[in-house]
């Protein structure tokens, strides 16, 4: 049987072949041959200690950023649900208005229209009796002195009796 040192020995040895596979894919890889080209990536490869630093500081900032950007979405979604539900209420409320305004007019319309048919026949009624008495007097009954008296008579009755002229 072979010892537990050996069988550890033995399982380092397969750990480290696959973790040099992964790294000769890694560096294998276009965007990282690229990056590692560039001065800012030929920077961190002489300074290990900040390469090292600066890894953990994305890896450890990426649950915060993570959770601020879900608040701001969640802001950003609750704002324009907030602006469409007082923009509702807002044109509930001016509906709302429009309606007692336009009720007021409706109101105001039929007073309006009351005083001016009053208006109206009340013009018409005095057009009608200075007509009326306008063609009574004009009338040539001037034979007879006595009838001159029933035309006034006549014409009073006539412009008590008559509303309008047909």
């Amino acid at each position: 049987m072979a010892s537990p040192e050996m069988e550890c020995g033995e399982r380092m040895q397969g750990l480290q072949k696959q973790i040099n596979s992964v790294m000769n894919t890694i560096n294998n890889n276009s965007k990282v041959v690229a990056f590692m080209n560039s001065p800012f990536g030929q920077y961190l490869d002489e300074r290990p200690f900040l390469s090292l630093s600066l890894l953990v500081f994305i890896a450890l900032s990426a649950v915060p950023v993570g959770l601020f950007l879900t608040v701001i979405a969640g802001s950003a979604a609750t704002a324009c649900l907030g602006v469409i539900i007082l923009e509702g209420i807002v044109i509930a409320v001016c509906g709302v208005a429009l309606l007692c305004v336009l009720c007021g007019l409706v109101i105001l319309s039929f007073g309006v229209s009351g005083v001016l048919s009053l208006c109206y026949l009340a013009v018409s009624s005095i057009l009608n009796y200075m007509h009326t008495s306008r063609l009574l007097s004009r009338t040539p009954n001037q034979t007879r002195p006595d009838s001159q008296a029933e035309d006034s008579y006549m014409a009073r009755n006539v412009s008590k009796d008559c509303t309008h002229i047909d």
